[in-house]
């Protein structure tokens, strides 16, 4: 009795704190965004600090988030402005596509207010409205960007102080440090992944639509880049452009075919190889990968859903991996045997902090020689 009133009452807080994130989604959002920029780009601070003098590392890993951020919210704007440009060229083609529609339906017998409501929402011309409207929002999130360099420019410089401090405080929270300085790691290999996979799924959707001569094929490329990082659902989004652009430029099949071959490359990779790997990488399996997405976009908007991943990480490091009793929840998260886990080893990616290791005043992780007074209790 005592073992289900807990998960009710846990249930309970859960469902109160993230009613209480989504309601300070406006604040939250960049806050997360920032802290993720910020420990993306942190190796790479501590890398320039050994080759340049203190002040010029911290510039350049402060201009080196501002490039990320400005970056993507740059390259989603051209996408966007690119492909209402597209679609006002085609407005004769969407003329001819609407009357054709309409004589289809005749011949089966719709007619009337039924055959107008189809064919009207079946226009792609209703597009650029929405298109326009995803720009003015995108052009009214600059205060939200504004906040976020801020909060980078913050993050930046204190990152090297906050990395030394939570060294000093290992040796008293071991498992807590292990399980942040883990999903640092653990949110870095994500990136790395997802990037890798989105310039193979780039390269490979660049090619189709060249060989269907689908106007601004590279642009395209582009968007299957940075829809990669939504996960399970992304490619979707990329695949509307040159489909519709297929559409009024060679009827529906090409369309149909676009769809297809999109289908099998990106849901191979995509939905497919990459998610397993970076349930290897992270700790999370396919289906919770999933879940976080739909959960963040709900709660905190389209920055959630290129949040989701970091965010299940930084929850699950709080709330599983940081308290020993919780434990067994790893391979459950995970989608694997606690036998088929892989253990902490040296990898490109960086390697993994584990128990025994510090953090020194750099940030950077080594081996004091001694052994972990410090054990995790079992």
């Amino acid at each position: 009795m005592g073992g289900a009133l807990a998960i009710v009452l846990g249930l309970a807080a859960a469902a109160v704190a993230l009613a209480g994130v989504k309601a300070a989604n406006h604040i939250v959002s960049p806050l997360l965004l920032a802290l993720f920029v910020t420990v993306l780009v942190h190796p790479a601070g501590n890398w320039l600090r050994r080759r340049l003098p203190g002040w010029a590392a911290v510039l350049s890993s402060i201009v080196l988030a501002y490039a990320i951020i400005g970056g993507l919210g740059l390259a989603v704007g051209i996408v966007l402005a690119r492909f209402g440009a597209v679609l006002a060229d085609y407005s004769g083609e969407l003329a001819v596509l609407r009357q054709q529609l309409s004589a289809w339906l005749q011949q089966l017998g719709i007619g009337g207010e039924q055959a107008q409501l189809i064919t009207g929402g079946f226009d792609p011309s209703s597009l650029l409205p929405l298109i326009g409207g995803a720009l003015s929002d995108l052009a009214g999130a600059a205060g939200s960007v504004l906040l976020v360099f801020a909060i980078c420019f913050f993050m930046a410089l204190d990152a090297r102080a906050v990395v030394g401090s939570l060294g000093e405080a290992r040796p008293i929270k071991p498992t807590l440090i292990g399980a942040l300085a883990q999903c640092a790691e653990a949110t870095r290999r994500n990136i790395v992944v997802a990037t890798v996979f989105g310039l193979i799924i780039a390269v490979l959707d660049t090619i189709v639509l060249i060989l269907f001569g689908i106007p601004e094929p590279v642009l395209w490329g582009v968007l299957a880049f940075l829809t990669n990082y939504i996960p399970n659902i992304g490619f979707v989004i990329g695949l509307v452009p040159p489909a519709v652009l297929a559409l009024l430029g060679s009827g529906p099949q090409q369309m149909v075919a676009i769809i297809v071959i999109y289908s099998v490359l990106n849901l191979g990779i995509q939905s497919g190889i990459q998610p397993k790997v970076i349930g290897d990488a992270v700790g999370l399996s396919s289906t919770l990968t999933f879940m976080s997405l739909v959960l963040w976009a709900w709660i905190l908007g389209p920055i959630g859903a290129l949040l989701a991943v970091p965010a299940s990480l930084l929850v699950k490091a709080v709330l599983v991996d940081a308290i020993p009793s919780h434990q067994w929840l790893v391979p459950v998260l995970a989608g694997r045997r606690r036998d088929d886990l892989a253990p902490p080893r040296s990898t490109w990616f960086g390697r993994p902090p584990v128990e025994h290791d510090v953090l020194d005043d750099s940030g950077e992780p080594h081996d004091d020689g001694e052994p972990d007074e410090a054990t995790t209790p079992s």
